[in-house]
């Protein structure tokens, strides 16, 4: 059973083709390159088009469109700062339910200065890789194919980097052998 377009799903389609990357572009600006988010928002945009589509004129729709894309885009945002911000969850120990930004809470910060200090002094491509396996939690194979570098490659920079990362904090007093 073949079902031929409707005349509004052709309009949608034809303006979709003329405007859908001027619109993608535009919202891709306006939120710095997410690209998820972009692809989002366009497609909200025309669904609004297609909901106005008795009023949108082919060849003068492209000021309406991004208009609603801009306005969208200004909502999700405002939306997304009015959400309160996250409790952060207690560490096993429970010393974020007894002393909840007390000293505690100081020492962790105190050790994430430390390490992103230490971590300043190693080599780029050591800090890179570790930041990678370590902070983002990508396995070596995922990490060589982000990087594009080989698994062995990979592999080393992380001994190397965490010997390195090691002997710098030993020698500021951080950690001890």
């Amino acid at each position: 059973m073949d079902s031929a377009p409707t005349p509004d799903s052709a309009f949608l389609a034809a303006l979709y083709a003329r405007y859908g990357r001027s619109v993608l572009g535009h919202v891709l600006r306006l939120v710095h390159g997410d690209y998820q988010r972009a692809e989002d928002l366009t497609q909200e945009t025309f669904l609004r088009a297609w909901q106005h589509r008795d009023a949108l004129d082919l060849d003068r729709a492209a000021p309406w469109l991004h208009t609603v894309a801009h306005n969208l885009t200004v909502s999700a945002f405002r939306r997304a700062r009015a959400r309160p911000a996250e409790a952060p969850l207690p560490d096993d120990d429970g010393a974020g339910l007894t002393d909840p930004g007390g000293e505690a809470e100081l020492d962790r910060m105190l050790e994430r200065w430390q390490l992103l200090d230490a971590m300043r002094g190693l080599r780029a491509e050591q800090r890179e890789v570790l930041i990678e396996v370590y902070y983002l939690r990508r396995s070596v194979q995922e990490t060589a194919e982000h990087l594009g570098i080989p698994p062995g490659t990979v592999k080393s920079r992380c001994y190397y980097g965490l010997r390195a990362l090691r002997n710098v904090l030993e020698e500021r007093g951080v950690t001890s052998r």
